[in-house]
């Protein structure tokens, strides 16, 4: 078969995959259609996730997951800009890693709201200036987000959907190394680059600024002055890159949460994740004992972080995730046990463990 020919077929094959996805399109908004007159959420990450599976269930190559749910997202995407105007907020400006991370879940088809903190992006999805909200909650090199904790706290929004985005940090600057005087970035950002900054900048400053985008417009407006920050950000402001891959540890990778008025369906089958904040009382073994009914339950604690809670010193919330959904019999019994043991127990959300 020679290459006319095999260009034919792949030209036949386009014009079938068209008509095919403008059918799943248009069923797609009939099923949009019977949500909105059900007051049903639009996008819901237990049937995202159960597509998916069953697609790679099905797939036989030589696509692999990571190309399948890269195409997938974008077709959802396009089905739903079509059944609702779906706005999501997320920790701005454009192309800081939330806004990827953003991407990354929701496809480009659907609006995309810039802003300025996390706060901000709780209560524009409380007041529904957008339907969803993405923020980042811990790092692998750094640690928790602390602000995104807090706000879970105060918040009557619950988690959706989680997303995993690995990180690579850029030096970003229009002058050499040996002449970087400043580097701006959040303060995240600093301390996952810290060893490499010692290394190879130990002269310079380092200074925090509102976002990883942020710090780029700064360092190409001012001489002597570095941003940490991606690959987008450079390309989008129009700064080069000093230096590639400057993060301490390779397998650098943040998770982000997205938040909404309604938390996910369950899975099934340990393919769920329920995220919880608890006080306890201020006696010997008060944790290890609202602990123990997650563990007697044979319940996978795949995290647990203290932050204090600001009402008194020495007084701390404990977040934890556990792996099931929160309507799995086994969960809530443990949080029914864990509500008699402690004095304050707020469900944050459940939703894909994947």
């Amino acid at each position: 078969m020679n290459l006319s020919d095999l260009r034919t077929q792949i030209d036949s094959i386009d014009t079938e995959l068209l008509r095919l996805l403008n059918e799943r399109v248009r069923l797609a908004a009939q099923i949009g259609h019977v949500k909105r007159s059900e007051g049903a959420e639009i996008y819901v990450a237990k049937r995202e996730e159960e597509v998916l599976q069953r697609l790679l269930t099905h797939n036989g190559g030589p696509l692999d997951e990571r190309a399948i749910r890269s195409i997938y997202r974008e077709i959802m995407s396009a089905a739903i800009a079509l059944e609702k105007r779906v706005v999501v907020a997320y920790l701005g400006p454009e192309a800081t890693f939330t806004h990827q991370a953003a991407l990354k879940k929701f496809g480009a088809m659907l609006e995309y709201l810039p802003l300025a903190t996390i706060t901000d992006v709780f209560g524009a999805v409380e007041k529904g200036d957008a339907d969803y909200g993405v923020i980042p909650i811990e790092n692998s090199t750094e640690g928790a987000v602390f602000h995104s904790l807090d706000m879970l706290v105060e918040s009557e929004l619950k988690i959706v959907a989680q997303i995993f985005l690995e990180i690579s940090h850029h030096l970003i600057s229009h002058a050499p190394l040996a002449e970087i005087t400043k580097v701006y970035s959040k303060d995240q950002a600093i301390g996952q680059c810290r060893r490499w900054l010692h290394r190879h900048l130990p002269h310079a400053t380092c200074l925090d600024a509102e976002s990883t985008a942020r710090a780029v417009e700064i360092a190409r407006d001012n001489v002597g002055t570095a941003a940490i920050a991606s690959s987008l950000a450079a390309e989008m402001y129009g700064v080069p890159i000093a230096a590639p891959n400057i993060q301490d540890k390779a397998d650098n990778t943040t998770r982000f949460l997205v938040v909404g008025k309604r938390s996910s369906g369950a899975l099934g089958g340990g393919r769920d994740k329920s995220s919880y904040v608890f006080t306890i009382n201020d006696r010997p073994g008060a944790l290890l004992t609202a602990l123990e009914p997650f563990g007697k339950r044979g319940l996978n604690l795949s995290k647990i972080e203290s932050r204090p809670s600001k009402r008194k010193a020495w007084d701390y919330y404990f977040f934890v995730d556990v792996i099931g959904h929160h309507e799995d019999d086994a969960v809530r019994a443990a949080i029914k046990e864990l509500e008699t043991n402690c004095p304050f127990v707020k469900w944050l959300g459940s939703y894909p463990n994947l």
